[in-house]
C-alpha cells in the first residue's frame, strides 16, 4: 500500500504544487504529475517555467521521447503506462478532482488542497477512497511544516 500525504491549507493549489515539485526535484526524487484536465496541466506547466527567478525544473508530457530521463513527467492520460516504466521510488503528484486511476509501483502520493471549498470537498472524498483501500493515510496543515 502507498502512502498519501494530504497538504491542506494551500493559498493557490497549483502554485502550491509547483513549489513542492521544485522542493521534491531539488531532493532527488522523481516525480510523475497526474492530471487528466488538458486546461488545468497547461496551467501547472507554465507555473512550473516561472516558480521561482533562478529555479530550473525540467519536465515534460508522458509522451516525450525523453520523459524516461526526466525527473518530473506530466500525464493526462495512460497513467498506467507512465507509472509501469518507474521505478517504485517515484512519487505521484495528483492534481486531479479525483483518486487516480491506479497507483501503480508508487509508494507516495501527494495531494496538494487549497481552502476553496470545491477543492476541499473533493478531498474529502478521495480522503475516503484511499482509506477504503487501505492506503496510509498522512494530514498535514501547510505552514506547519519544516
Amino acid at each position: 500500500m502507498a502512502r498519501i500525504d494530504f497538504a491542506f491549507g494551500a493559498d493557490q493549489r497549483l502554485t502550491q504544487a509547483c513549489q513542492t515539485v521544485l522542493r521534491q526535484y531539488l531532493a532527488g526524487q522523481r516525480i510523475i504529475v497526474y492530471c487528466p484536465d488538458e486546461q488545468r496541466l497547461a496551467q501547472f506547466d507554465q507555473l512550473l517555467w516561472a516558480v521561482e527567478d533562478t529555479a530550473f525544473v525540467p519536465h515534460v508530457k508522458s509522451e516525450h521521447t525523453h520523459a524516461a530521463a526526466v525527473a518530473i513527467v506530466m500525464v493526462q492520460n495512460n497513467l498506467e503506462e507512465a507509472l509501469s516504466k518507474c521505478s517504485q521510488h517515484t512519487w505521484l503528484l495528483n492534481l486531479s478532482d479525483d483518486c487516480p486511476p491506479s497507483l501503480g509501483s508508487v509508494d507516495r502520493v501527494l495531494e496538494i488542497v487549497s481552502e476553496d471549498e470545491h477543492d476541499k470537498l473533493s478531498a474529502r472524498a478521495r480522503w475516503t477512497v484511499y482509506k477504503n483501500q487501505g492506503h496510509e493515510l498522512k494530514a498535514h496543515r501547510l505552514g506547519a511544516l519544516a
